[in-house]
């Protein structure tokens, strides 16, 4: 199992966020989590990606336990994190961006390599590489940040709420490339309020309610789900 999360807890001060939380995520699938605004989908994120302690359990990742790393070590273990609200760097450049998601690597020509392939899937941030981040529309930004999410070469893609706020068919267009860089051989953990977009890209979904897990199963099995469909999908 790439990675694990056994029986994890996490709390802001007296405050529980999350607790009891276990999950799998195989090597090669899209993995969602779905539940309502508290529910502690990004907190769950965020501790994979040692942005928030753990309080309780363990996080494993091919094998080592990183819930004890810091976050730039984690980042070198191969987990990238493409955060709510995309988190760019509004006064830098497209291009300046992309290279902060190489700042651990020191093999220049491959992150050159790196760069180029970005450009190649994001043909439009090739054209505004030069165009300060913060000039670009809310899609263009998110294009930016998994883009500098793939600089870092990751093993596994932590996504936040990538279509909120977005036009229609710019959530087209980000679905189709989550499901692009999946077929490409990278696993990916999927937090979405869009419960439709999430369980038609997911291959294994988890939903979280008040801070614990209320269901698992089969993306498929769950869009069925009546609780889910309708708590979720409005149906």
């Amino acid at each position: 199992m790439l990675l694990e999360l056994r029986a994890v807890a996490v709390a802001y001060g007296k405050v529980s966020a999350v607790r009891d939380i276990s999950l799998e995520v195989p090597d090669g699938r899209i993995v969602t989590i779905i539940g309502s605004n508290g529910a502690g989908k990004t907190t769950t994120l965020r501790a994979i990606s040692g942005l928030t302690r753990v309080r309780e359990g363990e996080i494993h990742f091919a094998g080592e336990r990183i819930d004890n790393l810091a976050p730039d070590r984690i980042v070198a273990r191969g987990i990238a994190h493409v955060p709510e609200g995309r988190r760019i760097f509004p006064d830098l450049t497209v291009e300046e961006n992309l290279r902060t998601g190489a700042f651990l690597r020191r093999e220049r020509e491959a992150v050159q390599r790196d760069l180029e392939a970005v450009y190649d899937r994001f043909p439009l941030l090739l054209e505004r590489r030069t165009q300060l981040a913060k000039t670009m529309s809310g899609g263009e930004q998110q294009m930016l940040a998994i883009g500098r999410a793939l600089m870092t070469r990751p093993k596994l893609l932590l996504m936040d709420e990538p279509s909120m706020g977005l036009a229609p068919k710019i959530v087209e267009e980000i679905a189709r490339i989550i499901g692009e860089i999946n077929a490409q051989g990278v696993p990916v953990i999927l937090v979405e309020q869009n419960a439709e977009l999430a369980l038609e890209l997911a291959d294994y979904a988890y939903v979280l309610e008040t801070g614990s897990l209320a269901l698992e199963g089969p993306a498929d099995e769950l869009h069925d789900n009546e609780h889910v469909r309708a708590a979720y999908l409005g149906i």
